[in-house]
């Protein structure tokens, strides 16, 4: 049946006074009520406050219990290390009551919690993976093939860099210690690894773990870098031993060092893309290849002596070569009585010494030929050491194009500090380097350099020093 609507029927007089009578008498007590309700919570929002103290980060996130020492301070303590403190009586709804006054911030601290709690929410990350490797107890030789470095060469980048990177502690959280910052920065050069694995495996948030990449690389580059990479200035000692060094090897005399330049792969830029777009890669792995250029001279003790970095990948060898503070060096007249050797695809000019590329060899232009790839094999094998040890310069990485000279300067230098103290390279990392070398149309740019060169290959034959496998 369809529900209807009763009519309401009048009600007499009598009834309507007596219920008039009884709703006013509810509403005079509901107003006495209301009334002292008003009056406890406006006494309860007057009273002091405590002072508020800056807490450390693990006891902001527990329930942190307020009491007033003898003299009125307010002193912090952990439930779950101190008695439970006597809690003040407020007066509500005319019956006394308990409330526990809860330090920090608001933020659901449950049904007794002050109107301006506040809490910090921090996630939960493991930093086992890192605390296992840095403990004593943990072997050399693992230590050694995951950082590519030994704790004492470890140990003493951390003390060098140390007032560089080193945070302090605030109020929030405690700093990540130097030791884990460095770690973060060379595992990633050593690895390659993506940043969200390098986040999990030492308890940090890819953001900060990219961060700290940056910061370390930066503060080798600006410290280590003059210690350990530098170029050996004309006449002095060093530049000396470089010399007689190479002579010694190879029968070429005032070399002091050899080039190579490589490719760094990159992911395509946003803007001059075709500027950074590599040919020969492309055309040889049948893939299109971004890159930048890293270019190096080397000494006999397979550190680098100069590097040049960040070139795009169109450009050829010369080109990044005339682009290069070397080349600047040579035009102020620093390179002059010294030799830099190269392979095909750099011109012959008054300090970089060439083999011969055009066709029909003599026996003292193929020794000497010889001898100049011996020296510039120095340069490759430095290369693939330098490859092998930081992974990252083999494969595409996240960081972005501007920040890519600092990273690859900081491996460079790392590379150095790890031949000269003699850090050893484990067999299952070697990788080779695969770069296209292109001969020069017009090597030759100085007719002085080509005499010398046939001077230089036509000793190497008749000291007896040319060898015997161009026979």
């Amino acid at each position: 049946m369809p529900n209807r609507r009763r009519k309401r029927e009048p009600d007499d007089g009598g009834g309507a006074a007596a219920a008039a009578g009884a709703g006013g008498a509810g509403t005079d007590e509901s107003k006495r009520h209301l009334d002292l309700r008003i009056t406890n919570i406006l006494a309860e929002y007057h009273a002091p406050r405590p002072a508020r103290r800056a807490l450390p980060l693990l006891e902001l996130n527990g329930r942190l219990l307020a009491e007033e020492d003898e003299e009125g301070e307010a002193e912090v303590v952990s439930p779950l290390t101190a008695p439970a403190p006597a809690l003040p009586v407020v007066v509500v709804d005319g019956r006394p009551s308990k409330r526990r006054v809860v330090a920090g911030g608001g933020g659901g601290g449950g049904d007794e919690a002050s109107p301006y709690q506040r809490r910090l929410w921090v996630k939960d990350r493991s930093s086992e993976w890192w605390e296992l490797r840095s403990s004593p107890g943990y072997p050399e030789a693992e230590f050694l093939r995951e950082f590519r470095m030994g704790r004492a060469t470890f140990g003493m980048v951390c003390d060098a860099l140390g007032a560089a990177v080193a945070k302090e502690d605030t109020a929030l959280r405690a700093a990540i210690p130097v030791r884990q910052r460095v770690a973060v920065c060379v595992w990633r050069l050593a690895t390659g690894e993506p940043l969200r694995l390098v986040s999990k495996r030492f308890g940090i948030g890819i953001s900060t773990c990219h961060k700290l990449v940056l910061e370390v690389c930066a503060a080798i580059r600006s410290i280590l870098m003059p210690r350990f990479l530098r170029w050996p200035d004309r006449g002095s000692a060093a530049a000396a031993a470089v010399k007689a060094s190479f002579e010694a090897s190879s029968g070429v005399p005032d070399v002091v060092g050899a080039m190579y330049t490589t490719h760094i792969p990159i992911i395509a830029p946003k803007v001059h893309v075709a500027s950074y777009f590599n040919r020969r890669h492309t055309e040889r792995n049948q893939k299109t290849s971004y890159s930048i250029t890293l270019q190096g001279v080397v000494g006999p003790d397979a550190a680098f002596t100069d590097v040049c970095i960040g070139w795009p990948g169109s450009l050829a060898d010369d080109q990044v070569l005339d682009k290069s503070a070397l080349q600047q060096r040579a035009a102020a007249g620093m390179m002059e009585g010294s030799w830099v050797v190269g392979g095909a695809s750099y011109p012959l000019t008054d300090w970089c010494l060439v083999p011969y590329t055009h066709q029909n060899l003599t026996w003292t232009q193929h020794a000497f030929n010889e001898k100049v790839a011996d020296l510039r094999g120095v340069a490759v094998d430095a290369f693939s050491r330098l490859k092998s040890r930081w992974a990252c310069l083999q494969k595409r990485t996240e960081v972005k194009l501007q920040d890519l000279p600092v990273v690859l300067g900081a491996c460079c230098v790392l590379h150095n500090i790890c031949e000269a103290r003699g850090e050893a390279m484990p067999p299952e990392l070697r990788v080779e380097v695969e770069d296209d070398l292109a001969v020069l149309d017009n090597p030759v740019r100085s007719d002085a350099a080509a005499k010398a060169r046939d001077k230089i290959a036509h000793n190497l034959l008749h000291r007896g020093l040319a060898g015997t496998a161009f026979f």
